[in-house]
């Protein structure tokens, strides 16, 4: 998914509740689930005044509509804020009706699709109203519980507690061009500070560039997007044992012969491996909290019938801005609670020249993140694999090493630091890295022997000089291994994953 931007000097749109339920549902899906409001104002007060002419303005009985209806043929739990209505502003009659669309989607089983328009919390109601935050959250918190999907689309505006709650929590999501999405009011700030806010921080193309967003999609393209995630995860797994790769013959080679071939630029890397080997690829962006790191590609796929996280190191972005951060490997984290939400298999993929060696690198984390990974990945409850496509060097590659299963390319490998790094410790000079290269036993083969792999994809004779070919065969042993792993009994598979690393 990408940011799309409005035209310059063009207002932002803001079509109604029911316009966005018309243009995002299957025709004639809607089904409305509402009942009255709870009463919140004395009657024949100001406030019951002012409740009276929001709903004749808006069309609505309040600031929030829920129902279901279908996205693709994939019938879905609807909460739609209606701005006209007081600012879409949320009071607790608002937030009663979003917990009780949670909590039906829940009991029903249902994926659900949200898209607010609010100004926060309506402050005729105070702060009653402002802590029904808390039980929102909470409604939000169990219906993610039993692994349902759910998807928020942010709208102009979404403001206040609204996006510091339910707002911010889904699986995916993604703004609308030119809206303002933001904790802060700017009109609040101006008041309490004497000066304007800064523009262009709250705007959901600003939020995609810092990683807050995984895309900025006009109101026309979200049904092709809500159902293709959809489509990924909802779909029934096919458990149906995959074809065995052929085990080809690996060539005793030398180990510097493998480096020296997985740093080739043209080796395929894991965006490769995804648009050849895999199908329904939805790219997902940034940490989701205020990070993104092009050195680190997370996204939703199917191998064959089979869905599933991944979360690559990207050699392209390594090469392309910067070596893996403390920010990517936060990214990686984010896949893995994907996976642990969805209750879909993760799949891990290792290329990289190593983590970054920085200032920065060390005061964002980097020893700590990739502590996290490792402690996380192993007991991650869902089924894992991991592929050693190319380089892997350092603690930034065995972060995301721990697995149910390993496979490795032929011309993978894994070392605590690139060779040269380990000659110019033990040698004093970067000119011995093949023979400790060969004395670290990095290659594929010698981790098939130790134990620390579980099979070898062969290359013939590199993969860069057969990628498609390379990829279909790695795509096909990764589907293997995940429909092998599915049927498993969870507590069983996760005590022979503990035992595998233990006897290490």
């Amino acid at each position: 998914m990408s940011a799309r931007s409005e035209a310059p000097g063009q207002a932002p749109s803001r079509p109604t509740s029911r316009e966005l339920i018309d243009a995002v549902l299957d025709e004639g899906s809607w089904q409305s689930w509402d009942e009255a409001p709870l009463a919140v104002a004395a009657p024949g007060s100001p406030y019951a005044a002012d409740l009276a002419a929001a709903a004749e303005k808006a069309g609505t009985d309040e600031a929030i509509v829920t129902g279901e209806g279908r996205i693709r043929g994939h019938r879905v739990a609807v909460i739609a804020g209606e701005f006209r209505f007081l600012a879409g502003s949320i009071g607790v009659a608002a937030a009663e009706r979003i917990v009780q669309a949670f909590e039906r989607a829940t009991r029903e089983r249902l994926p659900l699709f949200a898209a607010p328009a609010s100004g926060g919390t309506r402050m005729q109601e105070g702060t009653p109203a402002f802590v029904t935050m808390v039980k929102i959250s909470a409604a939000v918190a169990a219906y993610k519980r039993e692994h349902l999907p759910y998807i928020t689309y942010l709208r102009h505006p979404t403001t206040g507690g609204v996006f510091a709650s339910w707002g911010s929590l889904g699986h995916v999501t993604v703004g609308e061009p030119g809206a303002t999405i933001g904790f802060l009011g700017a009109r609040v700030y101006e008041a309490l500070y004497g000066q304007p806010f800064p523009e262009g921080v709250q705007t959901a193309e600003n939020l995609f560039a810092h990683g807050l967003l995984d895309a900025v999609l006009p109101v026309e393209l979200l049904t092709e997007t809500a159902g293709r995630f959809l489509d990924l995860v909802l779909a029934p797994h096919d458990t149906t044992p995959a074809p065995e790769v052929p085990d080809d013959p690996v060539p005793d080679l030398p180990a510097w012969e493998s480096i020296t071939l997985s740093r080739k630029p043209s080796r395929p890397g894991v965006r490769a491996l995804l648009k050849l080997g895999a199908t329904d690829v939805l790219p997902l962006f940034g940490t989701g909290a205020g990070e993104w790191d092009s050195s680190l590609f997370l996204a939703l796929a199917r191998f064959e019938g089979t869905p599933c996280v991944v979360l690559g190191q990207d050699r392209r972005g390594e090469q392309a801005e910067a070596p893996l951060g403390p920010s990517g490997l936060r990214v990686a984290r984010r896949g893995m609670r994907l996976a642990t939400e969805l209750d879909l298999p993760l799949v891990s993929i290792i290329d990289t020249a190593g983590a970054a060696l920085s200032k920065e690198a060390e005061e964002g984390g980097m020893a700590g993140e990739i502590a996290r990974c490792l402690s996380e990945l192993v007991m991650l409850e869902v089924p894992t694999v991991c592929v050693l496509l190319g380089q892997g060097t350092g603690g930034g590659a065995l972060a995301l090493m721990p697995a149910d299963r390993v496979i490795s390319a032929q011309h993978s490998w894994l070392s605590p630091l690139p060779p040269e790094g380990a000659s110019a410790i033990l040698h004093r000079t970067p000119d011995r890295a093949p023979e400790l290269a060969t004395q670290q036993r990095v290659r594929s083969l010698d981790l098939l022997e130790d134990g620390i792999i579980d099979r070898i994809v062969a290359e013939h004779p590199d993969a860069s000089e057969e990628p498609e070919d390379f990829c279909r065969r790695m795509a096909q042993a990764i589907r293997h291994e995940l429909t092998t792993l599915e049927p498993l009994d969870p507590t069983g598979r996760m005590s022979a994953r503990h035992a595998r690393y233990r006897k290490l």
